[in-house]
C-alpha cells in the first residue's frame, strides 16, 4: 500500500507522457479501457431490439413494448446519471484504476441479474443498476484515457474510443436476430443479456494490467510512485522503438492534496470556467436527446410503421456501422483541422440532415430500408460530434475536477435528453402517426444545430495541447 506524503513537488510527468511515441503500451490502454463502450452499445441495442420479444406472451415478463423502450430505457439512463455522479466523485478521490474496476464489476452483476428477471419490477431495478455501473465507467474511463494518451493523439483516440460504442451496437443488433428466431421466446432475451456478461469478463481480465494515472498519483501525494511508473513506461517504449527519448524541458510545480471538495468543483465549473460549462451542457444535451431517443426507440418504429418485429437487428446493425465509421474516418480531423471547426460542423451538419429525414418521414416517402439509409448518413456525421462532447469536457477543466466534470455534464445532459427522450419518443411513436414521430426527429435536430452554434462561439482550441496547458491544475503553483 502506498504511503501518502503531501507536500510541494516539481515534476515533468505530464510532459514525459505527452512526448511518448505511439506504442504497444498505448494499445493496451485503448483495449483495456476503450472496449467498455462496446458493452454500453451492446446493452442499449439488445434492449432496443428485444422490445417486441419481451412483450410477447410467454416471454416470462408481463411487459409492453412501450414499457421496455420508455420506462426501462429511462431507468437505465437514470441509473447511468446517478452512477456517473457517485462514481465520478470517488474517481477523483480514490483514483482512476480502483473505480474502473469497481464500476465494471457493478455492470457485470447487474446484467447477470437482469437475465434472471421474473417480474417487471426486477427487470426495471436491474436495468437501473446496469446503467449505474455504466455511468460510473464514463467518468473513470474518460479521465484515465485522456491522462495517459499523448496530446497529439488525444482527440483522434478519444473520439474513436467513444465511437466504439457502435461496434457493440452492431454486435448486439446482429446477436438478437438468431436469439429472437431460433430460441424459445422466454430464453432468447435471457441469453442476449448473458452475452454481455461474457464480454465484460473478458474486458476485466485485460483491464487488470492498466496502471493508475500518473497525473492523479503525483497530485495526491504519490509522486515517487508516479515517477517510477512513467520511468517503466519509457523503458518499455524505448525497447520497442529502439529510440532514446529526449528529456522534456517543461515542468510543473504542484501543491499536493488528498481530495477536492464539491464546493471547489462547483466554483471551478460555475465561476472559473462559465463559458466552458455552457459549452459542455449544450453539447451533451444535444447528443443525449438524439441518441437516447433513437437508440431506445428505433425497433419500435420498425414494428409500428413497417411491421418488422423479429429482424430489426439487421436494420440497426447498418445504422451502427455508419455510426462507427464516422469517428473512425473523421476522428483524425479533430487533431489536424481543429476542435472548433469539426465539432460545430458535425453537430450542425447532422442536425440539418436529420431535419430532411424528418420531413421525408412525415410525407410517407420512406420505407424501412430508405429510413435506415437516412439514419445511417445522419449518424455517420453525428457520431463523431457526439464523441467529441466527451472529449471536450474531459480536457477543458482542471485535472482535479476532471472525473466530476465528466460526470456532471454526462448526468445533466443525459438526464435532460436521455430520460425525457425515450419517454417522449415512445409516446410519439405509439400514436402511429408519422407526423408525431417526425416531430421527435425535428426536436433532436434543432438541439444538435443549437449545440453546434454554441461551439462556434465558445469552443476551445485544444488540439495538440497538453492537458495542463488547456486548463491549469488547481494545485499548480508558480
Amino acid at each position: 500500500m502506498s504511503i501518502v506524503r503531501l507536500g510541494t513537488v516539481t515534476t515533468k510527468v505530464p510532459a514525459r507522457l505527452d512526448r511518448l511515441p505511439w506504442s504497444r503500451w498505448h494499445w493496451m490502454i485503448v483495449v483495456g479501457l476503450g472496449t467498455v463502450w462496446i458493452l454500453d452499445g451492446l446493452e442499449v441495442t439488445i434492449v432496443g431490439n428485444l422490445t417486441a420479444q419481451l412483450a410477447r406472451p410467454g416471454s416470462g415478463l408481463d411487459i409492453t413494448q412501450t414499457q421496455v423502450a420508455g420506462v426501462a430505457g429511462a431507468l437505465y439512463v437514470a441509473g447511468a446519471c446517478t452512477g456517473a455522479l457517485f462514481f465520478g466523485w470517488l474517481t477523483d478521490r480514490f483514483g482512476r484504476k480502483k473505480l474502473f474496476m469497481i464500476t465494471l464489476l457493478v455492470y457485470l452483476a447487474a446484467t447477470a441479474l437482469t437475465a434472471f428477471s421474473f417480474q417487471v419490477w426486477w427487470f426495471f431495478l436491474f436495468r437501473f443498476m446496469t446503467g449505474f455501473g455504466i455511468g460510473g465507467e464514463y467518468a473513470a474511463i474518460n479521465s484515465a484515457i485522456d491522462e495517459l494518451i499523448p496530446s497529439r493523439h488525444r482527440g483522434k483516440i478519444d473520439i474513436i474510443i467513444n465511437g466504439s460504442y457502435w461496434l457493440g451496437a452492431a454486435g448486439g443488433a446482429l446477436l438478437t436476430v438468431p436469439l429472437l428466431n431460433d430460441l424459445p421466446v422466454n430464453i432468447g432475451w435471457r441469453v442476449a443479456f448473458g452475452m454481455g456478461v461474457v464480454l465484460g469478463l473478458a474486458i476485466l481480465l485485460v483491464r487488470r494490467h492498466v496502471p493508475e494515472s500518473p497525473r492523479w498519483l503525483f497530485i495526491h501525494g504519490r509522486g515517487e510512485e508516479a515517477e517510477r511508473l512513467v520511468g517503466g513506461i519509457e523503458r518499455e517504449v524505448e525497447r520497442e522503438t529502439g529510440a532514446r527519448l529526449a528529456e522534456p524541458d517543461e515542468a510543473i510545480t504542484i501543491r499536493q492534496r488528498r481530495s477536492t471538495g464539491f464546493g471547489t468543483v462547483a466554483h471551478t465549473l460555475i465561476r472559473a470556467y462559465p463559458r466552458r460549462t455552457v459549452l459542455g451542457l449544450s453539447l451533451f444535451i444535444g447528443q443525449a436527446f438524439l441518441y437516447n431517443a433513437i437508440t431506445f426507440g428505433y425497433a419500435n418504429i420498425l414494428a409500428t410503421f413497417f411491421q418488422i418485429e423479429t429482424h430489426t437487428g439487421y436494420y440497426f446493425a447498418v445504422i451502427a456501422i455508419g455510426n462507427f465509421l464516422g469517428p473512425l474516418l473523421l476522428g483524425h480531423l479533430f487533431d489536424s483541422v481543429g476542435r472548433v471547426q469539426m465539432i460545430s460542423a458535425t453537430y450542425i451538419g447532422s442536425g440539418v440532415l436529420l431535419l430532411i429525414t424528418a420531413w421525408l418521414f412525415a410525407q410517407g416517402a420512406l420505407t424501412a430500408v430508405t429510413l435506415t439509409a437516412c439514419w445511417c448518413l445522419v449518424l455517420f456525421v453525428a457520431s463523431a460530434g457526439a464523441s467529441s462532447a466527451y472529449l471536450t469536457v474531459s480536457e477543458v477543466f482542471p485535472m482535479e475536477t476532471r472525473a466530476m466534470a465528466i460526470a456532471f455534464f454526462y448526468a445533466i445532459g443525459t438526464a435532460v435528453g436521455g430520460i425525457s427522450g425515450p419517454l417522449i419518443f415512445a409516446g410519439l411513436v405509439e400514436s402511429g402517426v408519422p407526423g408525431d414521430t417526425a416531430l421527435a426527429f425535428a426536436i433532436g435536430a434543432v438541439l444538435m444545430i443549437l449545440a453546434g452554434v454554441v461551439e462556434l462561439f465558445l469552443g476551445v482550441r485544444a488540439e495538440g495541447k497538453g492537458l495542463e496547458a488547456i486548463a491549469r491544475p488547481l494545485s499548480a503553483t508558480a
